[in-house]
């Protein structure tokens, strides 16, 4: 029971993360360099207390694949946060868990998996269901706005499916060391990315954005990550799958409930078809479901 009320709290920590980056002063790359800083030094600092050392023969050893995902994991914060600015908390949250559904197309290349007519119909459900949020966001208030952050939604989930398939191929690296490697790896690589793109402006920060870009790093990266690692260890692949869904869940309940954000009939429609057939394909796969189980979450 303490293992599901651990993941259940990084999946509600992790549904909220859009709510504080609307209120971010800075640009998406921006944001990602400081999320990436101070959860690198938070998760430091927990494995300092816990004694934990980094393996780095095993570092050495899985070094282009940490580099590869770290590469993801930083385009995906990029377009993610990109995703929020543009359009809804609803429409940006299920774009992005449009990355199940890629992980299923690119699984017979990447893991030599076959496709079942089950997960084929699970796609094709999917793909409609996004049809339906994309094709009904251009008919919004917001129009061009809403189509280009859901643009950004998907492409922040190709990043993710990326990540996911290169944790794959990680040998012998817990998730925590991963994570902490790929977030300090991350960051060092969007240093140079801000300053040839957007400068130094960072510095200049707004005093108001100062709180939730800690809360950002701290609570949603930090205190998610260890929760999210501690509560699947004991949990199995299948359990994870089901309850990853309070995050996307979560994010619907606050665009909702919280920001007022309107969803149209045919977007919910969309939205349940989406998540109903991910739901679905990742419960027939075990092998989906152990790849769950290595991934960083947001």
């Amino acid at each position: 029971m303490k293992s599901k009320i651990q993941f259940l709290l990084s999946m509600i920590i992790f549904g909220t993360i859009g709510v504080f980056v609307r209120y971010i002063d800075l640009a998406s790359s921006e944001i990602a360099l400081l999320r990436g800083l101070i959860g690198c030094l938070f998760l430091m600092t927990v494995m300092f207390m816990m004694k934990k050392k980094i393996p780095w023969v095993l570092v050495k050893v899985n070094a282009l694949v940490l580099l590869l995902s770290s590469i993801a994991l930083g385009g995906n914060w990029i377009f993610l946060f990109q995703a929020y600015k543009h359009t809804t908390i609803s429409n940006a949250a299920l774009s992005y868990y449009f990355a199940p559904v890629f992980v299923l197309i690119l699984s017979p290349f990447a893991l030599k998996e076959k496709l079942s007519t089950k997960k084929i119909i699970c796609i094709g459900v999917a793909m409609l269901g996004m049809l339906f949020i994309v094709g009904n966001g251009g008919l919004s208030t917001s129009g061009l706005d809403d189509l280009i952050g859901i643009g950004y939604g998907l492409m922040a989930a190709v990043f993710y499916a990326s990540l996911m398939l290169f944790n794959k191929f990680i040998k012998n690296m817990d998730g925590l060391e991963t994570t902490f490697i790929q977030l300090g790896t991350a960051t060092l690589l969007l240093v140079p990315y801000v300053f040839f793109t957007k400068g130094f402006g960072i510095l200049d920060v707004s005093s108001s954005s100062i709180p939730f870009i800690l809360i950002l790093g701290m609570v949603h990266t930090g205190i998610g990550f260890l929760l999210f690692f501690s509560g699947m260890q004991k949990l199995k692949g299948q359990s994870i799958a089901a309850l990853s869904y309070v995050d996307p869940i979560t994010s619907l309940l606050i665009s909702a409930i919280i920001l007022q954000e309107q969803m149209t009939f045919v977007q919910m429609l969309g939205g349940a078809l989406l998540l109903g057939s991910t739901f679905v394909s990742e419960n027939q796969s075990m092998k989906f479901s152990k790849l769950l189980m290595k991934k960083p979450a947001k």
